[in-house]
């Protein structure tokens, strides 16, 4: 599977009135790109950065976010749940407060699965622009598309934008298709280590399990399922990280990074030394 490229990125930015940064609240510092954000600016369009998926957090995480983000970059930010069409108007609005031409083109841009093509058909109203879940199967955007959003506003979907250098820990998942992932229990076991920083009870109320090592958990997750190798009667674990990670996707296990402006200044300080390498 090939990402969109930098020359492409380029051309959508250069095609675009407004260009949306669409981003995980759940995690805005490891799911924003910067370069991304400087190519936009520099280029005197006008950016917005979509924080999606606020269904997932409660209301004062989405503010406070919204709020670090906006006096950070000094930008328009807006949450949304495009799953649940919450504040779609506000970023409707907001698009068309940017930027005064007409027709207007909006280009959309993020990692894999933060809920391009999901906003795209909340705003349209119709089921248009294909969506999947997960990296890598049927309804994954792979090129650029225009979609007519309503009268003379236009939206382009490109593929999720992965850094050639620097991958985080998220990032990588995102960017691999999970049934290809070459070690899919060390990325379920970097993930759920994460994910336990913030939420020290995220597995007990996903799943009910009261252990915190992330292999007992990818464990019992395997033997709840009935998945055991056939010759050895092992659980396993590659497929039932896979799943953990989907369920991430999903979000089925509970969990958010607080706002904190020293998280956007310095991300590395939400993954390990050992997670840079991946």
């Amino acid at each position: 599977m090939k990402f969109a490229s930098w020359r492409l990125l380029r051309d959508v930015i250069d095609r675009s009135d407004v260009v949306l940064e669409v981003v995980d609240i759940r995690v805005p510092p490891l799911t924003r790109n910067p370069k991304v954000e400087g190519m936009v600016l520099n280029s005197g369009k006008r950016l917005i950065i979509v924080l999606n998926k606020c269904d997932l957090v409660p209301k004062n995480i989405a503010e406070g976010w919204r709020d670090v983000l906006k006096e950070y970059l000094g930008v328009p930010t807006v949450f949304i749940s495009a799953k649940d069409r919450l504040g779609t108007k506000i970023l409707r609005d907001r698009i068309k407060e940017v930027a005064k031409v007409r027709p207007l083109v909006v280009g959309i841009v993020g990692y894999p699965k933060v809920g391009k093509s999901s906003i795209i058909n909340t705003l349209k109203g119709k089921h248009s622009a294909p969506t999947s879940p997960y990296p890598g199967t049927p309804g994954y955007t792979m090129r650029a598309q225009l979609y007519k959003i309503e009268k003379n506003m236009y939206m382009i979907d490109t593929p999720g934008i992965i850094p050639v250098r620097g991958e985080n820990l998220l990032a990588v998942i995102r960017g691999k298709e999970i049934e290809r992932l070459s070690n899919p229990l060390l990325l379920a076991i970097k993930l759920i280590k994460f994910i336990l920083r913030f939420n020290p009870k995220a597995f007990i109320e996903a799943y009910g399990f009261k252990d915190v090592d992330p292999v007992k958990i990818i464990e019992n997750y395997a033997r709840r399922r009935g998945w055991f190798s056939k010759k050895t009667r092992e659980p396993l674990l590659d497929e039932a990280s896979r799943q953990i990670i989907r369920d991430y996707y999903n979000g089925k296990i509970p969990f958010y990074v607080p706002p904190k402006e020293g998280f956007l200044l310095n991300p590395k300080e939400l993954i390990s030394d050992s997670d840079e390498d991946l």
